[in-house]
């Protein structure tokens, strides 16, 4: 990309872009996606309970969102 200068803008503009801080919506929200740990912790969490209903099978999501709803409210 081929960039003009305009005698109007100088390097005022490029300085104030480049000092503009971020919007809050760019943060990335911690929420969105455990983290590797977080992730082993409900693994773990999800095992303990497939463990405890008889290791029955077919229920790996609902253990999974079980052991994520229990992290998250500090419960085990």
């Amino acid at each position: 990309m081929i960039r003009t200068k305009n005698p109007n803008s100088g390097s005022r503009q490029a300085q104030s872009q480049a000092s503009t801080p971020k919007s809050p919506e760019a943060a990335p929200n911690p929420d969105e996606r455990p983290s590797s740990l977080a992730s082993e912790r409900i693994a773990a969490r999800a095992y303990e309970i497939f463990v405890a209903r008889g290791s029955e099978h077919g229920h790996d999501q609902e253990d999974w969102y079980q052991a994520e709803r229990e992290l998250r409210l500090g419960r085990q």
